[in-house]
């Protein structure tokens, strides 16, 4: 073998063991950042409970109960803050995408929308800057090191499914061939195991509790919305809502034929009364609250009140129902879902 043989093939093992690691050197800046986010812990994040620490102390931030318009306003681009949000590792799963270069965030705005939701299951986008800030938005002046998804793992819906967790996947992978970035995620077996876990706990959870008002004669959908306004609920969607002093609905009272208070001259024969448990705030008296404003309302529409069986409501109902509404948001404790909590209102939508 000539000494430009054994060259050639020195030159080649040098090359493969730089790519080698060049290849570890990456894996191992991915894993750093992905750990900056998700410190470890020995405690199962679904399980909720803070054993052996105070109640009220977490190790993340939490955001704050209440629709996100409620929430504290985004920090002006390099501003020297992190955002409070941050993606929850008891209900969703993160897809990490590390950039090669940082990206600006004018660049990656137009592709934000295609990243709100797949299937049934809403994603979160959250960033952090090549200055190393967290961000729960992306900022056109800004330019970002790494972005992390977040998948819902359930909902209503159900438990975030094989196909849905694709969809995401291929996303981010669409996202990091277009910004030369690389991706990581835990495996599909895992996500899908944590998935059908929460949906389980979820399931065994989720109770609602209705009432009805049969009005005596159609009444015009204006002046039951006029009624229901001056009594105090507040427009919600389709819907109107009886708010607690934090924002967050008690209970709903919608149509009984399901169309939107300003949808169309169709008349009002049925209201429909809801109290939503895990998206309410605990109350004492959540049951007997929606029953006294019920009574009200029917005063006023000259309706009949009754349960959701048709039958009119006994003396003393709402008392009892009362009591097992209170084991219900202690369990909801217990596993981490505090009633009407943004976790609560994300999984139980």
């Amino acid at each position: 073998m000539s000494d430009l043989q054994i060259g050639l093939i020195a030159l080649g093992v040098l090359l493969i063991l730089l790519v080698l690691g060049f290849n570890w050197w990456q894996d191992r800046r991915a894993r750093n950042r992905m750990q900056a986010h998700f410190p470890t812990s020995e405690q199962d994040p679904l399980l909720g409970a803070h054993e052996g620490r105070p109640a009220g102390e977490t190790t993340r931030r939490e955001p704050g109960i209440g629709a996100p318009a409620a929430a504290a306003p985004a920090p002006e681009p390099g501003a020297d803050a992190d955002d409070a949000e941050e993606p929850d590792p008891a209900c969703e799963i993160v897809i990490e995408i590390n950039f090669g270069e940082p990206a600006r965030g004018a660049d990656l705005l137009p592709y934000m929308q295609g990243l709100r939701q797949v299937g049934r299951k809403p994603m979160r986008v959250f960033a952090e800057t090549d200055g190393g800030r967290h961000r729960a938005r992306i900022h056109a002046g800004e330019s970002y090191a790494s972005l992390q998804l977040a998948v819902l793992l359930a909902n209503r819906s159900g438990p975030l499914t094989a196909i849905e967790w694709s969809q995401a996947w291929a996303r981010a992978q669409d996202l990091a061939e277009r910004f030369e970035a690389t991706i990581e995620g835990p495996d599909q077996q895992v996500v899908l195991e944590r998935a059908a876990k929460l949906d389980d706990m979820c399931a065994a959870l989720d109770t609602q509790v209705g009432l009805t008002l049969l009005l005596g004669a159609p009444r015009a959908s204006a002046e039951v919305l006029g009624v229901a306004r001056e009594l105090g609920f507040a427009p919600d969607g389709p819907r109107l809502a009886w708010l607690a002093d934090s924002g967050v609905a008690r209970f709903t009272l919608s149509r009984g034929d399901g169309a939107a208070f300003d949808a169309g001259m169709s008349p009002v024969e049925r209201l429909l009364l809801l109290l939503d448990v895990p998206c309410s705030p605990a109350d004492p008296r959540a049951f007997g609250r929606m029953v006294d404003v019920g009574r009200d309302l029917a005063a006023r529409l000259h309706a009949e009140l009754v349960d959701d069986q048709g039958k009119p409501l006994a003396d003393g109902a709402d008392t009892v129902i009362d009591e097992r509404l209170q084991v219900l948001f202690g369990q909801l404790d217990q596993a981490g879902l505090p009633a009407g909590s943004p976790r609560a209102q994300r999984v139980f939508a």
